[in-house]
C-alpha cells in the first residue's frame, strides 16, 4: 500500500492511497487535476482517494469532505483513468445537487432554520453512487453459477444465456446456499 498526502495551493488537502497498485507521478497529477472541478466549489475540503487494481477492474473511490457534509463517489472499470473521471462526474452531481438544496433553504427558510440545517452532514439517498461496468458473455446458466461464487463480493451475473441468446441474471439468493435466475420472456 502507498500513501500520498500533498497539500495543495486550491486549499484541498489530498491524499491518495493505493492497494495493489503504485500511485505513480502520472496518476497523482491526474487525481489532482481532476480533483480542481470540485475544488472550484468550497473554500477548504480534503479528498480521500483510494485506488485499487483487481485483475482486469480498476477502482476510484473518492470521498469528499468539505463545509459540513461528505460527498462519496466509487467507480470501477477497465481503465484507472475512466473510474477517476466517473468518479469526479459522480461528486460534481451531489454537490452541485446539494448547493442547489441550500440555496433554495436559504431563500425559503427562516434565519432560525438555516443556523439549525447549515451544519447537517449530506445524506445520500435513491443516487447512483458506484457504476461497474463489465463485458457480458455468452456462457450456460451452470457456468454462470460458478462464475459468480468465483467472485464473493458480487450478489448477482449479467451473462447471455447460450442456449436462448437472450441476457439472463443470476443472482443469489438470501440462504447464501441456493441461485436465482431472471430470464425475459418470449
Amino acid at each position: 500500500m502507498i500513501v500520498t498526502i500533498t497539500e495543495r495551493v486550491d486549499n484541498m488537502k489530498t491524499k491518495i492511497i493505493g492497494k495493489e497498485l503504485e500511485v505513480t507521478e502520472a496518476i497523482r497529477d491526474y487525481v489532482e487535476k481532476k480533483l480542481e472541478r470540485i475544488d472550484k466549489y468550497f473554500d477548504e475540503a480534503e479528498a480521500d482517494v483510494t485506488l485499487k487494481a483487481d485483475k482486469n477492474e480498476q477502482t476510484a473511490e473518492m470521498f469528499v469532505k468539505a463545509n459540513g457534509c461528505t460527498y462519496i463517489a466509487a467507480a470501477e472499470d477497465k481503465d484507472l483513468y475512466a473510474s477517476i473521471d466517473k468518479d469526479i462526474d459522480i461528486l460534481e452531481g451531489q454537490i452541485r445537487k446539494e448547493k442547489t438544496k441550500r440555496e433554495k433553504m436559504m431563500r425559503d427558510a427562516s434565519i432560525k432554520t438555516m443556523e439549525v440545517n447549515t451544519d447537517r452532514i449530506a445524506e445520500i439517498k435513491n443516487e447512483i453512487v458506484k457504476t461497474s461496468y463489465y463485458s457480458i458473455k455468452p456462457i450456460t446458466p451452470e457456468d454462470a453459477v460458478l462464475e459468480l461464487q468465483s467472485r464473493p463480493t458480487h450478489n448477482f451475473l449479467a451473462f447471455i444465456n447460450v442456449e436462448t441468446n437472450k441476457v439472463n441474471v443470476i443472482y443469489k439468493l438470501k440462504d447464501a446456499k441456493n441461485y436465482g435466475l431472471v430470464e425475459p420472456e418470449a
